[in-house]
């Protein structure tokens, strides 16, 4: 009998060269066409990218408020020192207008008939 020996065959798959891939990327004529938007990869992210531009919208109307605020800032503080330079110079004038010198000159200038009292006032008990 001859011997046949039973082993396991093992075949040897020829391995192919790789198909070339369809290169689907994205192109600049795609990205002005507006076919971008169809490609699964791109519509896949459309979520994350609508949150970005929403944010940025956010972020720029913040920016326009932010700025706005400081405006109207600057304006009050400016009025303010316009105020406080009024008051001071308001009240300057009345501690000179009332100087008891000065009411006896002004009543003088208007003719009115009072007179400066000579006798010094006194203490009520």
């Amino acid at each position: 009998m001859s011997e046949i020996s039973e082993q396991p065959v093992e075949f040897i798959e020829e391995q192919q060269p790789p198909k070339p891939k369809d290169k689907k990327g994205v192109k600049v004529k795609d990205f002005l066409s507006g076919n971008i938007l169809t490609h699964e990869n791109i519509s896949a992210q459309l979520p994350y990218v609508m949150f970005l531009v929403f944010i940025a919208v956010i972020y720029i109307a913040n920016h326009y408020r932010y700025d706005r605020l400081m405006r109207e800032d600057q304006k009050v503080k400016t009025e303010l020192k316009n105020l406080r330079a009024e008051s001071i110079t308001t009240a300057a004038e009345l501690m000179f207008i009332s100087k008891q010198s000065e009411v006896v000159k002004l009543v003088e200038e208007k003719g009115l008939e009072l007179k400066e009292s000579t006798v010094p006032p006194k203490k009520i008990k």
